[in-house]
């Protein structure tokens, strides 16, 4: 998409948005499934894994167990009643969300740590309680089985994917489809819970259609989603369900990987890239930090990778930029030139992402406003507060009025929390760079803050190749620390010698690390420390290991504990 930028300030303000308008599109997904199902026919949707092998979904098989599906929905009279979905990237969790969209049931989709937790399966309650399911879909697991069995209210519906997929459709079911209105709620979309309880996000057919054209708009025709697409994000996250949509309505062929960004779990991936070769990539920067690091040591793995890729995506987090530049270094060697590399800046309040690097640059950042969004930037400390408005943001979480009164300004648009700086002032064209958010700015006993999100990003790039990630700790204390996951083969003096070269450049006590714990036991999604992701929560982190984060700041030393 070409730069062609409306900006305008005021008093200190800057408001961005595109002049490339948002396409026509059709807003009736289930309708555009089935469109495309005609077009398609046997040509493969889905793919997954099978030993050696894999197993293929067409189009018209996936269609037909979509109709089935809906027909059981419209039986249990679903329509307008959340049915949740507690599955992994799994054929029935792509069936239920088409036979919601065409039957009028609202997808709610969970993940699977929400049944595989244990304890008192407080996140499951609450979102049973908050959005009044009706319904209920779980994977084939005992403990995920278990899970519904303590959970579910005494008159909710236990979803049979079995017989959902052997129903007969009847006319009622494209009468349905048809009836469908865009504007009424179509999904329970459900925050990370970062900082307590998740939140639910209401969304409707006309916001994510609005998020899947934007996306198409900005970057459809390098990402090729009508050709081969490898992609691992699970489908109840904001980013997933919007790579399996945009999948599916354009005809392409959707992989599904069953790796992670996580030690150990990584290797699956680089598996199936030796194997697929794929001309768009979508990951988080801490598995593009886990990739490079295989690049360095596997040809076979860098001429698939780089065979047919025309684009990268990196979203979750800021990408630090030495990794980036070590990315691109292979790309170089492999293919003659550098590959595009973009972001998907947004949240689940968004639908998807929404800003986009759709320009060349060799920076990475978090992009421009992908068309009919509006970005206002307010003044704050140097850097701008980044806040939002367009199709694809949400109107408020539901049942929230407290949260829904802080969240949106005077102009109606979504305070993100997040921080940003202009790459070039005196032009905007260049993009926006991520400068840290508002919740991980914390003070120190001295009162001096702290910019957690940007200090992370810069210290992470210091450490790279030593730590697969960290955290900062901690509020009010004498002095910053760092609680680190090393690599295989970093040692604590290793990691002391590139953070001292890092305090050499820093700025005051605010930036300067002086004590470093190197963590042997992983980041636990079950104890909400990782997402499905692989960000990391800080809070959970110190909150869940204060021993760790005693022996940081003990008197004297605490074993283990390096002196920067």
């Amino acid at each position: 998409m070409p730069v062609d930028l409306d900006v305008r300030r005021e008093g200190g303000i800057v408001w961005l948005k595109s002049r490339v308008p948002l396409p026509p599109h059709e807003a009736n997904l289930a309708a555009a499934l089935m469109a495309r199902a005609e077009t398609q026919g046997e040509a493969a949707a889905l793919r997954f894994r099978d030993g050696d092998g894999w197993t293929s979904v067409s189009y018209a098989t996936f269609a037909g167990l979509v109709c089935a599906a809906t027909q059981y929905l419209i039986a249990n009279k679903m329509a307008g009643r959340p049915l949740i979905v507690m599955a992994g990237n799994t054929l029935p969790a792509a069936v239920w969300v088409f036979a919601c969209y065409a039957s009028g049931a609202i997808h709610t989709p969970v993940g699977l740590a929400y049944g595989l937790a244990g304890g008192d399966f407080a996140r499951l309650k609450h979102v049973i309680a908050k959005t009044g399911a009706a319904m209920i879909y779980a994977d084939p697991h005992p403990a995920l089985q278990a899970a519904v069995a303590a959970c579910r209210t005494p008159d909710m519906l236990v979803a049979d994917f079995g017989e959902a997929v052997t129903c007969e459709p009847t006319a009622m079911v494209d009468l349905s489809i048809e009836a469908r209105d865009v504007e009424a709620v179509a999904s329970y979309m459900l925050t990370s819970g970062s900082t307590g309880l998740p939140k639910v996000v209401p969304q409707t057919l006309a916001m994510i259609a609005a998020g899947g054209a934007q996306a198409i708009a900005s970057i459809g025709q390098a990402a090729n989603w009508g050709g081969t697409m490898l992609d691992w994000l699970p489908w109840h996250h904001a980013a997933g369900a919007s790579v399996l949509r945009c999948t599916l309505l354009e005809g392409g062929t959707l992989h599904v990987d069953d790796g992670k960004p996580m030690p150990g779990l990584f290797d699956t991936t680089i598996r199936n890239l030796r194997e697929v070769s794929v001309a768009y990539f979508n990951n988080v920067p801490s598995g593009y930090a886990m990739l490079v690091d295989a690049l360095d040591v596997d040809p076979v793995l860098r001429k698939s990778f780089f065979k047919d890729m025309r684009l990268m995506l990196y979203g979750g987090a800021g990408l630090p930029q030495a990794v980036y530049d070590r990315l691109q270094a292979h790309a170089i060697a492999e293919t003659g030139h550098r590959i595009h590399m973009t972001t998907g800046y947004g949240m689940t309040e968004t639908v998807t992402g929404c800003m986009v690097i759709h320009f060349p640059t060799t920076k990475v950042g978090i992009g421009l406003p992908a068309p009919g969004l509006e970005v206002k930037l307010v003044p704050h400390d140097a850097r701008y507060e980044v806040r939002l408005r367009g199709p694809n943001v949400m109107k408020g979480y539901l049942d929230d009025p407290v949260k829904n009164a802080a969240v949106f300004d005077d102009e109606g648009y979504y305070r993100t929390g997040d921080l940003a700086v202009f790459h070039d002032d005196a032009d905007p064209g260049q993009g926006l760079a991520f400068a840290g958010r508002l919740a991980e700015e914390f003070k120190l006993a001295s009162g001096a803050w702290v910019y957690g999100g940007q200090l992370r990003e810069q210290l992470l790039g210091a450490l790279d190749g030593l730590v697969s990630d960290l955290v900062l700790a901690d509020d009010n204390r004498p002095y910053l620390a760092v609680l680190a996951w090393p690599k295989g083969g970093a040692t604590m003096e290793m990691v002391l010698e590139r953070v001292r070269g890092f305090n050499a450049a820093a700025h005051g006590g605010s930036s300067r690390i002086a004590r470093v714990l190197l963590l042997e036991r992983p980041p636990s999604v079950d104890a909400h420390e990782v997402s499905d992701k692989g960000s990391i929560n800080r809070r959970a982190v110190l909150d869940g290991r204060v021993a760790e984060v005693e022996r940081l700041f003990a008197e004297p030393v605490g074993v283990g504990v390096g002196v920067a």
